[in-house]
């Protein structure tokens, strides 16, 4: 399900060059968390797992800003940097920064495994980041992209809590619902016009419904069996189709390096797929 989620979430960056020029990140950020909270409320309700009671109010708005402050992180650093180096910059530190949360705050020493698939995978995002070909590596997009790093690593953690005592897509629709609160004034503030024209208002569609709504869900329940960290860095998968898509859509180009470095981020993903499956099966028998 993680890896589904993270496959969807690598189309956002691409859908965002297909906007009308001049969108700003606040705005576009802004409009996904209302969409995707929206979707995720309905959805919730019509399954019936929507509660009001039992939700820690720290918690809940700890993840709501971790989330509002991931949408202009990371669409400041797409813009500046490129499809590719932006997200691969901003989900490649993301399993670093959650390592590090949980083994420092948490007193959680992540498995030997998830340092391996983990090292894998950081070494070929930075190999990816060698790539001049297309794209400049712009120092405040790459700022930019941390900041979505340690957010997406904050959301993980907290999410990964919440889903303990409360059905994962009530989870995220209270979650994307409080962020879209948060930024909701920026609707307003900045020019929205954007979502008249039709590319504008698909774009939105996109980036709320299947990119957001359903793609958290997924994560989401996803959590309910794999440790947030694990859950970090299976979403690298992200930049992996962030990648593939701005080669043959968006015509970014990749060369040899790059390449090497797609390779490495899927076999770092690969041995968390086969660990997390080992333990499943170990689990049932």
């Amino acid at each position: 399900m993680i890896l589904i989620a993270a496959m969807l979430w690598g189309t956002v960056g691409t859908a965002k060059t297909f906007a009308p020029p001049g969108v700003d990140s606040i705005s576009i950020g802004a409009m996904r968390l209302l969409v995707g909270g929206l979707v995720l409320l309905i959805v919730a309700g019509l399954m019936g797992k929507m509660t009001l009671k039992g939700w820690p109010l720290k918690t809940v708005l700890l993840a709501a800003l971790s989330m509002a402050l991931f949408q202009p992180f990371f669409f400041n650093a797409v813009s500046l940097t490129g499809v590719a180096v932006g997200t691969v910059t901003a989900i490649g530190s993301a399993p670093v920064f959650s390592g590090m949360i949980e083994w420092v705050i948490f007193k959680t020493k992540p498995a030997g495994i998830w340092w391996v698939s983990t090292l894998l995978a950081v070494a070929g995002c930075i190999i990816l980041m060698f790539n001049s070909s297309a794209v400049t590596v712009d120092p405040l997009g790459i700022l930019s992209a941390l900041g979505a790093g340690i957010s997406f690593a904050g959301f993980t953690i907290l999410n990964s809590q919440l889903v303990r005592s409360h059905h994962p897509i009530a989870s995220a629709a209270v979650i994307f619902s409080v962020s879209a609160l948060m930024l909701s004034p920026f609707i307003f503030i900045y020019d929205s016009s954007w979502l008249l024209e039709f590319d504008g208002l698909f774009v939105a569609l996109h980036i709320g419904v299947l990119a957001t709504g359903l793609a958290y869900y997924l994560f989401a329940s996803g959590l309910k069996n794999v440790k947030s960290s694990t859950a970090v860095t299976l979403s690298l998968a992200e930049p992996l189709t962030a990648s593939l898509l701005g080669v043959f859509l968006v015509g970014e180009i990749l060369d040899m390096w790059s390449w090497a470095g797609l390779i490495m981020l899927l076999m770092g993903i690969a041995l968390l797929v086969l660990q997390s499956r080992k333990r499943r099966v170990s689990i049932e028998v």
